[in-house]
């Protein structure tokens, strides 16, 4: 009895359904969304992100600000008891000294809930930002991943988020605290207005240190960043491509590679820690300068009785207070242009537009007959080759058409055309009269379904991987499409049959196994279109027999676009196509093109020789 796939649903991803198998409730999403305008400052643009979290945010800042407060009336406290009750001989030390303790405890704990709130704010921001550069990556088209590294989108979700993420949670705390330092200083003048103004002699010195410290470290950070993308990127070419490294011997080499890219990044990590070097020192201590004015005149003046013991431990310990937002004022500063340079290089996927998108009004495609037609189509990538010219083909429905052609003459990009993973430079594209393009890209891609010449599969179970796109299916429908694309035998000799977890991209199965599960995740989903790019080349003939055998049945109630060298697969055609050059050159059965065009014998037999062998399989 032939494969008769059941209906899945309208839609892979409907409430509850994992795309890699089993259900889960949906993920709710990112709250909010960077800001569009590339006009505005990179902190504005991040600013909806943060405020989206303005709960515990604010409650963390709250708590920060009165765990500060706290600390700021202890000095005053002590400036209080020491006249009186050591000097003067008036109240109770106990309780001085138990106000004090219960300030600071409180002061303590309020602190510790400000940073449980700030670090539960950190990451939810920095979980947002990683899923907003997700759902973008998801939402890009195919062009943009033919011009990026891989390696370089990695480094963008990863430390470029952190980077950010530090700087928006951790800045606004060091600003609180820099407020604190107002009110010190509030109190500092109480105490002793000469004093205080004496205390800021070495502010205008800091912000003139402050604005060059920025200025030269922007560009090491931006430089530092991009070098960390390069070691990303050479590291997980490496790891995909490990089986080539390994055929040609090229370990030495990459580890090379690798080696220079990853000396490169001390190279501006150093330059980095000698600027660091270079200007942290004068933040750090020119507010020491002050503290040593100050002791000396505040001395002066305790020796002279216009100043009290009290007041000057006080005043020391506010300018303490009042140091430390200074002292921070450098690691604020290298934190915010490295988050900068991270945030700029964020933005630059953020920003980018999808080539292919829906237009306004797009509707979905259903109750699909299945007429394919290419009116007049030119195609060019974005590199400007060109890669077909005046194409005019109709697939009626049902019908099986087998499109052959050299190497380069445009086969499979006619595949990309009918699934808008590329649109047509001219001409169109119809399924059942529809312009493709007006189409929602969901409905068309459910209605088409693809099979590419190199499957991928996710590091899932055998059978979370056919049901990829029906993730609810039952393992008997499962089971069903394996056997029709004659995977079910290799499958249940597997350790764990259809539970076996494969590797990485599936390479623990062999090219051809990984291309009949490929088979079998499309069959399951019973689109009335398919599309087989060279979907059994790395099958072996005779497997490939029992799965023509099984394919027949189902390609009799669809229409299907079979892209193919081997003669075998342009058996199941009603009709072949044969491209050269990116335009159609001839179109007949198999027979009628083997006796009246050369080229088409030439195709099929270049086909013959690059046949690979049992053992390349």
């Amino acid at each position: 009895m032939p494969f008769a796939p059941a209906s899945p649903p309208a839609s892979a991803s409907e409430e509850g359904a994992n795309p890699l198998g089993g259900v889960r409730s949906r993920y709710p999403g990112p709250r909010a969304r960077i800001a569009p305008d590339p006009s505005l400052p990179w902190w504005r643009r991040v600013l909806p992100v943060i405020t989206s979290h303005r709960g515990p945010f604010i409650a963390s800042i709250s708590l920060a600000f009165v765990s500060s407060v706290l600390q700021v009336l202890v000095p005053n406290m002590l400036n209080g008891d020491v006249d009186n009750i050591l000097l003067r001989h008036v109240g109770s030390l106990r309780d001085a000294v138990v106000a004090i303790v219960v300030v600071g405890v409180l002061a303590g704990l309020t602190g510790l809930a400000s940073r449980q709130y700030l670090y539960r704010t950190a990451y939810d921001v920095e979980a947002d930002l990683r899923s907003l550069i997700y759902e973008h990556l998801a939402w890009l088209s195919f062009g943009f991943y033919d011009r990026v590294q891989s390696g370089q989108l990695i480094s963008r979700a990863n430390s470029d988020i952190r980077s950010v993420q530090m700087y928006s949670t951790f800045a606004p705390l060091i600003l609180v605290q820099s407020g604190i330092g107002v009110i010190a200083f509030a109190f500092m003048l109480s105490i002793s207005w000469p004093l205080a103004l004496l205390a800021l002699v070495i502010m205008p010195f800091l912000y003139v240190i402050g604005v060059k410290m920025r200025r030269v470290m922007f560009p090491i950070s931006w430089v530092t960043q991009a070098r960390l993308a390069d070691v990303a990127t050479i590291v997980d070419e490496n790891v995909n491509g490990v089986r080539v490294v390994k055929a040609f011997a090229q370990e030495g080499a990459e580890v090379n590679r690798l080696a220079d890219a990853a000396e490169r990044v001390a190279w501006a990590y150093i330059k980095d820690a000698n600027l660091r070097a270079t200007w942290a020192p004068w933040v750090q201590n020119l507010p020491q300068l002050g503290l040593a004015l100050v002791l000396f005149f505040g001395g002066w003046m305790v020796i002279q009785g216009r100043l009290g013991i009290g007041a000057i431990l006080a005043f020391n310990a506010y300018l303490l207070m009042l140091q430390a937002p200074f002292m921070m004022l450098g690691q604020l500063v290298m934190m915010g242009q490295r988050a900068k340079a991270s945030a700029e290089r964020i933005f630059e996927i953020l920003d980018e537009r999808p080539d292919v998108v829906e237009r306004p009004g797009a509707y979905d495609l259903v109750d699909t007959r299945g007429e394919v037609a290419f009116v007049g189509v030119g195609f060019a990538y974005a590199n400007g080759v060109r890669v077909l010219e005046d194409v005019n083909l109709v697939v009626s429905p049902g019908e099986t058409v087998a499109i052959v052609g050299r190497t380069g003459s445009g086969k499979s990009t006619i595949a990309r055309l009918l699934t808008r993973f590329y649109d047509v430079s001219e001409g169109a594209v119809t399924i059942d009269g529809h312009d493709v393009r007006d189409l929602t890209l969901e409905s068309l891609r459910r209605e088409v379904g693809v099979v590419l010449d190199e499957p991928f599969l996710f590091s899932v179970s055998i059978r979370d991987n056919i049901a990829y796109g029906w993730p609810d299916a039952p393992l008997d429908e499962v089971v069903a499409a394996a056997r029709a694309a004659n995977a079910h035998e290799f499958i249940v000799r597997l350790p764990d049959g259809y539970d076996t977890v494969v590797g990485e991209r599936g390479y623990t199965l062999s090219g051809g196994q990984r291309q009949r599960i490929a088979i079998a995740r499309t069959l399951l989903t019973n689109p009335p279109v398919l599309v087989l790019d060279d979907a059994t080349s790395a099958i072996d003939v005779h497997v490939e027999a029992g799965i023509h055998e099984a394919l027949r049945a189902l390609l009799a109630s669809r229409t299907t676009i079979v892209i193919a060298h081997r003669v075998s697969t342009i058996a199941l055609a009603d009709r072949v196509v044969l491209l050269d050059g990116g335009r159609i050159v001839a179109s007949g059965t198999h027979q009628a093109l083997l006796e009246r065009e050369p080229l088409y014998a030439e195709v099929l037999a270049q086909a013959v020789r690059d046949e690979p062998t049992d053992e390349e399989r």
